[in-house]
């Protein structure tokens, strides 16, 4: 039964990635850890390190889907690659941040910041303006600029395991980008953070390999 409901809940992420650029991670690190709660015992030492196992599971989905819904939207030509290349760089490394601190942080402390932040991106949504409605707005920002941003949204993204998309495509729209626009370069820009967020977490495993069972890498 449970191998079922892992196939439907992947089935959603994966139609909400390739819908709106977002969602897969909010899907999967809930899912995940409710799981591995359930499989283990809260007391265990997978237990104590379920959401830290979440989100780095999450960020390995987040890079086989992001690789897929990039290629369908790089064919579809929705891609603006201005929009990305200074973005790109400062995600990748915000990416390896991220997925060090979360290894580092307390997993009660990483679940209350992952509600929290859930709670923030809901709000924000609908209240700012530029997301629900196509802003008219087009600016230029230098490269700076953009690595810092980019560095901040991989920080975060691999820090709760939820993809910089979450991040990217309200900062897009409200850049004027179409929602289709907003979702494939969201997309794109997943892959340097899941691409590093999981190299991380693999090479991390390797002084964790003491508590971890078979089956598990990072």
């Amino acid at each position: 039964m449970m191998l079922y409901e892992l196939f439907l809940f992947g089935l959603l992420s994966g139609i909400t990635t390739w819908l709106f650029g977002f969602g897969g991670g909010f899907v999967a690190v809930p899912l995940l850890y409710t799981v591995i709660i359930q499989k283990w015992s809260n007391e265990s030492n997978i237990g104590i390190h379920a959401m830290q196992i979440a989100v780095a599971t999450s960020a390995f989905v987040m890079l086989c889907s992001a690789s897929f819904a990039t290629f369908r939207h790089y064919r579809s030509g929705h891609i603006d690659w201005q929009q990305i290349r200074f973005l790109w760089g400062g995600i990748a490394l915000g990416g390896i941040v991220g997925a060090v601190m979360a290894s580092l942080f307390n997993g009660n402390w990483l679940r209350w910041i992952f509600m929290g932040y859930v709670f923030i991106t809901i709000l924000d949504c609908y209240y700012r303006p530029g997301f629900m409605v196509t802003s008219k707005q087009k600016q230029h920002y230098g490269q700076n600029s953009e690595l810092i941003k980019g560095g901040i949204i991989g920080w975060v993204a691999a820090l709760l395991g939820v993809g910089g998309s979450v991040m990217t495509v309200p900062l897009l729209r409200r850049r004027g980008s179409s929602m289709a626009e907003a979702a494939a370069i969201a997309n794109i820009l997943t892959l340097p953070l899941s691409f590093t967020a999981t190299l991380t977490y693999c090479v991390l495993s390797l002084w964790q390999s003491t508590w971890t069972p078979n089956g598990f890498i990072g």
